[in-house]
């Protein structure tokens, strides 16, 4: 009897301490990985698993430890999901379609009084999200932003990947503060940025975001890559990287901006007020594409840009926040209503511009088909005030015939490097230094006298485009006068790859504009 009661105890014992492993080893290791399986058609009584699958993803995320992954069948899901777990490193807390599927988080029981989002992260981390539809999302109130996604606090470790986002709309008039956002990203923390931020494949379309944005990342974030996605038929800025004086008004000083990673190989188009025409009237053509807001350290390239309102911006709305250390290279940007490179002070913002940035290696061709807001020509390239020290090299421009190659508006500003970019127009050539209608400077030798540089630029030779009669198509063929003759910077400024991904320099040369011959 005693050997009985001895073998019982230890047996207890044993059992009791695998229970309180969570089921993995219990030697001490990891706990067991579950994959929990939700279907429109399940119940939440379920156990989760592919035959027997939940009905929420609520319900779902409810149950996961880290390491832990929610399947998600194709249908649609009324839900509002605020992620209870994240992950840690190694184990990512995974939100993801079942294969071939495509599930639908679908808002249109969602009465948005504030500001609120389907998808919510608050201080999550190690979390990925693929294969989703986020969608139909409304309000018609401006105390109200109705948003995709949204993720804030000290956030870190967050992929968004292979998701569809559309239909986020605020219909509010713009007096109330219309307002909404496809991807909402603020850190609010005053120590911890939210950091190691990807979203990438994702397609971003059909907004109504108002007075803001459809990716945003603005505050204590620093660490990003926003890679492969398209974004269009918007009807403001596609994406912003700024600084959170607006948004986020407590947060230090020192760190409240975002800062430090990639937008690239992106294809941005028909992000235009023109799509809301009854909000904005006619003819007004503000939003810009992508868009460096009071953000730093942040490299724009190999994206393409085309009937957009402006193309891209490295510009500061800020009183606080200058446009710092940021790089706009080897990009494509094209038939955009006004500028297609922006730079300085925002209208009616003044005092802080843009400081230490480069715009090199971009191909530029046939922007400004709109008068700006002074009735002026834009320019390909814009530099309102406040702009110091940048550098603007290595530009294909190819101009409308009435159109303006750069446009320099003010005299605030100095230190700026002009080089080696290349111009070509079938009309009369304009440049326009230190004021905002001309008279313009109709020779490449008055340029370079007003400029102070532009050093090898090339004027009136043709940059032999592949096809300017439609699509256009932007790359240069082989006898182009742009093959070589750019000015080789550093790898940091060049950038290691053109418009196709191909090596920028070969032979320690590199061509004028986003594509590098063999």
């Amino acid at each position: 009897m005693k050997i009985y009661l001895l073998t019982l105890l230890c047996s207890l014992i044993f059992m009791d301490c695998s229970k309180s492993s969570g089921g993995g080893d219990p030697n001490g290791g990891a706990p067991a990985v579950h994959v929990y399986y939700v279907s429109a058609k399940g119940n939440d009584g379920n156990t989760g698993s592919v035959d027997k699958p939940l009905r929420s993803i609520g319900k779902a995320l409810g149950l996961v430890i880290p390491g832990d992954t929610v399947v998600v069948r194709g249908g649609t899901y009324y839900e509002q999901i605020d992620f209870p777990t994240g992950g840690m490193m190694g184990r990512n807390v995974t939100l993801k379609a079942y294969p071939g599927e495509r599930p639908v988080i679908d808002g249109s029981n969602v009465t948005v009084s504030g500001w609120s989002a389907l998808l919510t992260m608050r201080s999550m981390r190690y979390i990925v999200l693929d294969g989703l539809d986020i969608c139909n999302l409304s309000a018609a109130i401006g105390s109200a932003d109705p948003e995709g996604i949204a993720i804030n606090g000290r956030s870190h470790d967050i992929t968004i990947r292979n998701c569809n986002i559309y239909n986020i709309v605020n219909s509010s008039p713009l007096s109330n503060g219309r307002s909404g956002h496809a991807i909402f990203v603020l850190g609010t923390d005053n120590v911890s940025p939210i950091s190691n931020l990807v979203i990438e494949y994702c397609t971003v379309h059909d907004t109504k975001t108002g007075t803001s944005e459809n990716i945003t990342l603005a505050g204590n974030v620093d660490g990003f890559t926003i890679r492969h996605n398209r974004i269009y038929n918007t009807e403001n800025i596609g994406i912003i990287i700024a600084g959170g004086d607006n948004l986020n008004p407590s947060g230090n000083v020192a760190i409240n901006y975002a800062r430090n990673g990639v937008i690239s190989d992106n294809e941005l188009y028909n992000v235009s007020m023109s799509n809301s025409v009854a909000v904005w009237g006619a003819g007004n053509y503000g939003a810009i594409a992508i868009y460096i807001c009071g953000g730093a350290g942040a490299v724009v390239e190999r994206n393409r840009v085309y009937n957009c309102d402006r193309g891209i911006g490295l510009v500061s709305e800020s009183k606080i926040y200058a446009t710092l250390t940021s790089t706009v290279r080897n990009n494509f940007v094209y038939d955009c209503w006004r500028t297609g490179i922006y730079m300085g002070d925002y209208l009616n913002f003044i005092g802080m511009g843009t400081k230490s940035c480069a715009i090199v290696n971009n191909t530029l061709y046939h922007n400004n088909h709109s008068q700006g807001a002074f009735g002026e020509i834009e320019g390909e390239i814009r530099l309102t005030e406040h702009c110091d020290s940048n550098i603007i090299a290595n530009n294909l421009v190819h101009a409308m015939d009435q159109d303006v190659f750069q446009h320099k508006y003010t005299g605030t500003g100095t230190g700026n490097v002009f080089a080696n970019n290349l111009y070509y127009t079938k009309g009369s050539p304009q440049w326009i230094w230190g004021n905002v209608n001309g008279p313009a400077l109709t020779t490449l030798a008055d340029w370079k006298t007003a400029s102070g540089g532009d050093t090898n630029a090339l004027y009136g030779v043709d940059p032999l485009l592949v096809n300017v009669s439609s699509g256009p198509d932007l790359h240069i063929q082989a006898g182009s006068p742009a093959k070589g003759t750019g000015l080789v910077i550093a790898a940091n400024v060049n950038g290691n790859t053109d418009i196709d991904g191909n090596p920028r320099i070969a032979g320690n040369k590199i061509d004028i504009g986003a594509q590098q011959l063999p």
